[in-house]
């Protein structure tokens, strides 16, 4: 017999027995478990796999070990300590939901659903992750990995960023969520998605809930979830100008606040190659046109959630006077690296530069 939607409250069971035995119980923000860990793990886990986020989480954690330490820290800071996590939109809205909580809620994170779920970057999966977890508070959730092994057990289809899908996921989580264990269960239906249901290949034959499973009946696992509609994903180019110094280190630019890599630092961006020539000639006071030191690297690709974007660096190594503006440009060396965040492009493009296939964490610490 497969599932049907009145047996939602059938799940607890076996997932619970499933985690007494193999569910992760190790993990770093399961030990001295605080609201604030949690929130931090939370956010570090939105699209970014446990193996990733481990040792961000834990170098994150001894510099910032409190909501006040996180909120009177420089933005800057906390961008260089998530530099190579992606998704830096995250780290922003920690660092000012951590300055809300400071002045809101007298720097203690908040246990009310409300409260916690109108700080930025905290939608109701994740609130309701956070208290769950922190506070054995009963909120069903509904991340990505929830949201797979619901479409799957029940056979539901169509793309659940639909409303109507959505809110009928959202019916199915809350009537599965036990009234105890809570904190158990939410953390066994995230490791279930995230190790056994997983997108290609789920190990169905190591699921607890694979007995009663529509998807798993009908062989329809790679079918559910229902992908998202295709749509034709647009293409954008521009040139950076890559500066190097005879001491091998580069000029970067801080992005502005809002849009693509909003506050990090990364090289000097323009939509063709007359302005680099033309911003090149404004600051180093020297026709680009005119050395033979411009060198023309490989395309470099980067892939947004909505569009594609081929970058075309350009590679001036020559001596030019100091760019006046402190706020906005700083000559940078990954062996004498200054405390900011690096958006990937420059990561990557300064490995190629210093003749790393790829850059070390341990330079930006």
């Amino acid at each position: 017999m497969v599932a049907s939607p009145s047996c939602a409250g059938e799940i607890a069971a076996p997932l619970l027995q499933w985690f007494d035995r193999s569910g992760r119980k190790h993990l770093p923000w399961q030990h001295n478990r605080t609201a604030y860990r949690v929130w931090i793990s939370e956010i570090m886990l939105q699209q970014t796999q446990v193996v990733t986020v481990i040792p961000y989480y834990q170098r994150f954690m001894e510099r910032f070990p409190s909501v006040a330490v996180l909120a009177a820290a420089p933005l800057d800071e906390v961008l260089h300590l998530w530099t190579g996590l992606g998704y830096y939109a995250r780290a922003r809205n920690l660092h000012r939901a951590a300055q809300h909580i400071v002045t809101q809620h007298a720097g203690e994170f908040p246990l009310d659903f409300a409260a916690v779920e109108s700080l930025p970057g905290i939608g109701r999966s994740t609130a309701g992750a956070i208290l769950a977890l922190a506070s054995a508070q009963r909120h069903p959730i509904l991340d990505g990995n929830v949201k797979r092994v619901l479409t799957r057990y029940f056979g539901i289809a169509g793309f659940p960023g639909e409303k109507a899908i959505e809110n009928r996921l959202w019916q199915l989580a809350d009537e599965a969520t036990p009234d105890g264990r809570v904190a158990d269960y939410t953390q066994a239906i995230m490791d279930l998605g995230a190790t056994v249901c997983v997108r290609s290949r789920p190990a169905c034959e190591r699921c607890p809930l694979a007995a009663r499973c529509v998807a798993y009946a009908e062989g329809r696992q790679q079918e559910l979830p229902t992908p998202r509609p295709k749509r034709i994903r647009p293409h954008r180019e521009a040139y950076v100008l890559i500066m190097q110094r005879q001491d091998r280190s580069v000029l970067l630019e801080k992005r502005p606040s809002s849009g693509i890599w909003g506050g990090l630092w990364t090289f000097p961006q323009f939509e063709t190659r007359q302005s680099v020539t033309d911003w090149f000639y404004m600051h180093a006071n020297h026709d680009l046109s005119s050395t033979d030191t411009c060198e023309e690297l490989p395309p470099y690709s980067h892939t947004f959630t909505h569009f594609d974007l081929t970058l075309r660096p350009l590679l001036v190594q020559h001596e030019h006077r100091v760019v006046q503006d402190a706020d906005r440009y700083v000559w940078f060396h990954p062996k004498r690296p200054v405390a900011i965040g690096l958006a990937k492009p420059a990561v990557d493009l300064i490995a190629v530069c210093f003749g790393e296939t790829r850059m070390q964490p341990a330079l930006f610490r």
